[in-house]
Parts: structure tokens; sequence; C-alpha cells
């Protein structure tokens, strides 16, 4: 089959967390033999960011890493009955403008021979549905939810059976324990800023407890803001800037482990989602520590996939524990792998697709391959 795919960028991962899985799965069907067209708008935000800070050498590590990835940047006069002529699926992420959602859909309303699918990875379905609900969607055969919680938010706006729960994942092509074992130290966090939705999170459960400990800390990311930097300053964390997510696994295995502190949003009004970074850790075999967040999907086996804690007390019992007890240490990372490898890569997920599309009556879903 011959998918296209509309996102708000492939090339950079700059403060865009679905670069990530989108690498993974696109490329899984890519060696699964189906043929990939990607496009991204021109004057993406993210894009932009990341060449201003960066200029073209921070898509190397992309360009590197995914050689079987490009996309074509395109503009608002783009011919997209052209674009779409050969298609046979057509999956447009939320982070559009509302008029290329709509003229899509227009598209397949108009004949297109197409299976139409939009794809939600955020959380403004709760946190702004107007952001979304402005979207005309008329035309779309699917949604893909990336998960239970907000899925039920499009049943509800009238989806019924017709939305799918696609949770995220890792790729396990990169994301993998490495080949060799490095002297580990102290522990590291990924993750932005934002806009004020963990920051009382993070110095709970990440910058007090390993300033307690004795545990050095090192933060990857951006959007901190020079009140965010004296606070990490003020708790001697080492702030060390963007970090390119194809670099990830090289940073997750230079540290003993690594914790999950999810955005407030994800705790109180879509429970149940975690963010790709839990994936990516796990499959990275890092030991990982998360702050309160209800699994209410069963996608772990938390306390035992990884350690969960209620509270800052707990947390520093925890970052004690996993730096003084290798036993505890070994089975965190056996668990953890072992629940990604069986059903969170991204692998499972483009057969997860595939299953969808054939339920959509797409054409016979070819035969991943190993």
């Amino acid at each position: 089959m011959k998918f296209v795919y509309f996102t708000h960028s492939l090339a950079s991962c700059w403060n865009h967390g679905n670069a990530h899985f989108l690498r993974g799965v696109l490329r899984e069907l890519v060696h699964g033999g189906h043929a990939v067209a990607v496009y991204e708008p021109r004057g993406a935000w993210s894009l932009e960011n990341l060449l201003k800070d960066h200029g073209e050498a921070g898509l190397d590590s992309y360009r590197r890493l995914y050689p079987e990835l490009s996309s074509r940047i395109f503009n608002q006069d783009l011919n997209l009955e052209e674009a779409l002529a050969d298609a046979d699926v057509v999956i447009v992420h939320e982070w559009n403008e509302p008029w290329l959602v709509a003229a899509i859909g227009k598209v397949r309303r108009l004949g297109g021979q197409f299976t139409l699918l939009f794809h939600d990875t955020h959380h403004r379905a709760v946190s702004d549905p107007d952001a979304i609900r402005q979207f005309d969607l008329d035309g779309y055969d699917g949604v893909l939810a990336f998960g239970e919680t907000l899925a039920e938010v499009y049943r509800r706006w009238g989806w019924g059976d017709r939305v799918h729960v696609w949770h995220e994942a890792a790729d396990t092509r990169l994301f993998h324990p490495p080949a060799r074992e490095v002297e580990r130290n102290g522990l590291v966090w990924i993750g932005n800023w934002g806009d004020g939705e963990r920051s009382a999170e993070l110095e709970s459960f990440l910058f007090r407890p390993a300033q307690a400990v004795g545990l050095p800390l090192e933060i990857y990311g951006v959007r901190y803001p020079d009140e965010a930097l004296r606070t990490l300053a003020r708790y001697g964390v080492t702030y060390r800037g963007w970090l390119p997510n194809a670099r990830a696994p090289e940073v997750f295995s230079r540290h003993v482990a690594t914790v999950h502190v999810p955005r407030r949003f994800y705790v109180e009004m879509l429970p149940g989602i975690p963010t790709i970074r839990v994936f990516e850790a796990l499959a990275c075999g890092i030991p990982l520590i998360s702050a309160p967040w209800h699994d209410s999907e069963g996608l772990f086996n938390p306390g035992s996939d990884f350690l969960v804690a209620e509270n800052d007390a707990r947390m520093e019992r925890h970052m004690k524990a996993v730096l003084h007890d290798s036993d505890l240490r070994r089975s965190l990372v056996e668990n953890g792998l072992n629940a990604i490898r069986s059903r969170h890569s991204c692998a499972h997920r483009a057969e997860q697709l595939l299953s969808i599309l054939a339920d959509h009556g797409a054409a016979t879903p070819m035969e991943m391959s190993a």
C-alpha cells in the first residue's frame, strides 16, 4: 500500500514529540514493503526553531539514523489531487492547519479512493477542545487517538466505533540497550519545560529528591525560561540544552536511571496515556522511576517494569534503592525491555495500523517483515 502522512514535521523533533513515534512507525512500514510519502508545511515552528538554534547541523542525527525517511515541504498552493492520486491511506496529524485538514477531507468526500484518518496525539481535545472542534473532519473515515481517554472524547463527539486507540511506542531499531556497557553515573531527565504544566512536579519528584540523595542530575530539553534555569542552578542540576531525539539512546546508556514526570493534563484529564519517553527509556534498558501516573489501560506492570513514587519521600527511597541495589536495577531493566519487545514497539503499532485499515476496507495488509 502507499501511505501519505501530513505532519507538522518529520525532520524536526524540537519540542515535537510526535516526530519520535512517526519516524519509527513509518520506518516499519517501509521495511514492510509499503510506500511512504510524508508532507510537512513550509515554516513549521519546530523546524524553524531547530534551524535557528542549531542550523542544518541540527538535522544531522536524524538524517544519519533514519536514511529510509524523507519529507516534502508544501505551501498552501499544494495540488492535493495530484499528491493523493495514488494513495491507499492518508493520515493527517492534528497539528496541521484547519484549511489543510478540511481540504484533504474534501478530496476524500468528492471521490478520493483512499482511507482517510485523523491522528490525535495531544491533550488539546480536553485542555482546549475548541482548537480541535474547529477542524472539519467531514470526509474522514476514522480517528487514531493515542489513548483510551482521548478516544472516549471522540466517541462523545459522535465518532463511535470509527475512533481507534493507537498508542505511541518505541522505535526499537534505534532505541535499545547499548551493544557494550559503559560506566553509568547519576540521573538523566529528557524533557521540555513547556508552559508550566509540571514545574511544581519537577521540583517535587526530580530536583529535590535527586539533591537529597546526592545523585548528579543532567537535564536535556528546550523552552526553559530564565526562571526555570535559576531553579535548576539552585538544585545543582546540569542543564545540557536541546538533544536530538535520535541521540537519546546514547545519553540513556551513560546514566544509572531516569525519571518520568508526566504533564498535569495526562495525570488529571487524560489518565492512562504515557508520554513516548516511557516507551523509549524502557526500550533502552535504563531503570525508570515515575511520578504518580495511573496506568488505567494496563500497558505496563507498574512496580515491576518501573517504580512508582506516590510522593517525594518515596521518590527519594526509590532513587536510593536503584542506586545501591544491582538486583533491582537488573529486574527493572529485564521487565521493562520485555514489555517493549512483547507489545510496545513501533513494529507492533504498524501491524495494528494495518489491522485497523483492513477493518476500514483498505487493501489486504501485507505481512510485516520481522
